[in-house]
């Protein structure tokens, strides 16, 4: 049976916290997306909103409208958002439990897991509907430490890692990995975050719902997973949080799990605070850099950047200014595509400059 998709994303359509539903709109992955809910936006289309072009998916006020004007019957209902605090308010409760009435599956990223809530799982059972938790991790007695194996992986790795959270790391990750793709290589793409799995990602988990050393172990044996499975010719890694993020420890984990050979740094100019932190001052792009490299052991070798509020003439000069300043590839790749970044990572790892003369 088909996806059909309503994504639920109120008050935040747009925004850093409704990035699981910016991304589902931008690449819905397993899912057909045939309406959002935002009331604060309802009556707009959903392409526009984001990126400037129409996609055909409406915007809507709530779950009844959203119903009514969807091409096809929705049979899914994804939660869309992605508060700092991860629980579900009284209103948002109530909408989940109108959607399982009117017949829909329920898709939920947050950390409050639904199976283990008595009267959301009663509602599934009585409208005979699933919940799926993404975020929930496997049973405690699966997980695994760090095991040395990724240092016998022989396939470069390269991470997208950024300077703060929600900046766009995941879509440029997908953009990359696409994109190297169409050049003819073989990829794996390895998820850290709940829209990624939400897509579809073969490989993968939500970090942060593990505790740190467990995360590093878990990650390790994705990477190591999809080396084995796949046999790829590169490995991408979608980053999360920020390293020098006073709040998160996702990157660390990543760049100890993951060891990627190569780091692509995302990054929003325009932003003067973290997102969900205002009180704390952005880090500049060279003492993230210098971070990562010394943490990591790695070498971040392009800036992609995220455009938001910024003018196009604003972005332009930018880039040319990064590109000056650290002698490096920078792009936007929702403006301006991923061929600077892939040609440097074809520069940059030789044993893709050997397949680049076998697919040309």
């Amino acid at each position: 049976m088909k996806k059909y998709a309503i994504v639920y994303c109120e008050h935040q359509f747009g925004s850093m916290d409704g990035k699981t539903a910016n991304g589902l709109v931008r690449d819905s992955g397993l899912y057909e997306i045939v309406a959002v809910i935002d009331s604060t936006k309802a009556g707009q289309d959903a392409g526009e909103v984001l990126d400037q072009k129409k996609n055909g998916i409406p915007i809507c006020k709530n779950l009844q409208d959203a119903i009514a004007s969807a091409k096809e019957k929705p049979n899914y209902f994804i939660l869309g958002i992605a508060p700092a605090n991860a629980f579900l308010k009284k209103e948002e409760r109530q909408v989940i439990i109108e959607a399982m009435e009117a017949g829909m599956h329920i898709i939920n990223p947050l950390q409050e897991f639904l199976t283990e809530d008595e009267e959301m799982m009663t509602m599934a059972k009585r409208y005979g509907v699933t919940i799926r938790d993404v975020r929930k991790p496997r049973p405690k007695k699966e997980w695994t430490l760090f095991t040395g194996r990724i240092l016998q992986v022989k396939t470069p790795i390269v991470a997208v890692l950024g300077t703060d959270g929600a900046c766009g790391k995941r879509t440029t990750a997908m953009i990359v990995d696409k994109a190297l793709q169409k050049r003819g290589y073989k990829t794996a793409f390895v998820a850290t975050g709940q829209t990624g799995l939400i897509q579809g990602a073969s490989y993968g988990f939500a970090m942060d719902a593990f505790p740190l050393q467990y995360m590093i172990g878990e990650l390790e044996r994705e990477v190591v997973r999809a080396y084995e499975t796949e046999r790829p010719d590169i490995i991408i890694v979608e980053g999360q949080g920020a390293l020098s993020h006073p709040a998160y420890v996702s990157s660390a984990g990543i760049l100890k799990g993951a060891r990627p050979q190569a780091v692509i740094l995302q990054h929003p100019p325009k932003r003067k605070v973290l997102g969900d932190f205002p009180f704390v001052e952005m880090p500049t792009v060279e003492s993230e850099i210098a971070l990562i490299e010394h943490f990591g052991k790695t070498k971040v070798v392009a800036i992609t950047l995220n455009h938001e509020g910024m003018t196009d003439d604003e972005l332009k000069q930018t880039i040319y200014e990064y590109e000056r300043k650290f002698r490096m590839p920078v792009t936007d790749v929702l403006k301006y595509g991923a061929d600077k970044v892939v040609d440097r990572l074809i520069d940059y790892f030789p044993s893709l400059q050997k397949l680049e003369v076998a697919v040309s």
